[in-house]
């Protein structure tokens, strides 16, 4: 008896090109933003692009590689339900990315036509001011993400140590990222594995001892093999 599936389309990605994945997935709400924090989503979703297609290339395929035999059956020398998942997540987030710029875009425009209206009054003031809140200066205080997860462990030698991390050590951000989007630390493993090699930011608090303090550390942790252990960072983290 053949098999009542429709086994033609599985090398295809299971998502349609068509819709995004909206505000609970990827943190795509644009609301109110100001255009720094636009951009600084923009930077997030082409972070994650680029690490999925690090994922695609450690398989070994990309968005258009056939996952199926030529009589049909699912390639087994290939984790099919992996890359369906990945390149599913990877229409998303370019869905996500192209509707995010049409919205900075506007940002822009609009930024632009108050100063032809207004002239020198969103300018910046001789004494350095300026009245244009949708460039916020660097030295304004920066809003730190809460922490989503915890060091639990750390392995001697490991590239987690090289970086500095410790045990105790609370994430706040691990590349693009954060409390928003770590849907349960499984975009953390996503991160680790398609960055592998190269250098991710981490951003953790870290109790200090003896006071009720704690201290702010952004730390940079390269994921590699062949350290000597197990894993690509040597470390054992958990949700918050």
């Amino acid at each position: 008896m053949g098999l009542p599936l429709r086994m033609e389309n599985l090398h295809a990605p299971t998502i349609p090109s068509g819709p995004t994945s909206g505000p609970a997935r990827n943190g795509t709400h644009t609301s109110g933003l100001t255009l720094a924090q636009l951009q600084a989503k923009k930077d997030n979703l082409e972070a994650e692009i680029r690490a999925l297609g690090g994922v695609l290339d450690s398989h070994g395929v990309d968005m258009n590689t056939r996952l199926l035999t030529p009589d049909g059956f699912p390639r087994a020398d290939l984790d099919v339900a992996q890359i369906r998942t990945t390149r599913s997540r990877i229409i998303y987030l370019k869905n996500d990315h192209k509707a995010l710029m049409a919205v900075i875009e506007k940002h822009i425009h609009e930024h632009f036509a108050r100063l032809a209206e207004n002239g020198p009054e969103d300018e910046p003031m001789a004494n350095g001011s300026s009245s244009t809140a949708e460039f916020p200066s660097s030295s304004e205080p920066q809003v730190l993400s809460p922490p989503f997860a915890k060091v639990n462990s750390v392995v001697a030698a490991s590239p987690a140590e090289s970086a500095g991390l410790k045990a105790g050590d609370q994430i706040r951000v691990f590349g693009y990222v954060n409390i928003t989007n770590h849907d349960e630390l499984k975009r953390v493993a996503e991160c680790v594995q398609g960055n592998e090699g190269q250098a991710v930011l981490v951003k953790v608090s870290r109790a200090v001892s003896g006071s009720s303090r704690k201290q702010e550390l952004t730390l940079t942790l390269t994921p590699r093999r062949n350290w000597g252990g197990r894993g690509l960072l040597g470390c054992h983290i958990l949700p918050l």
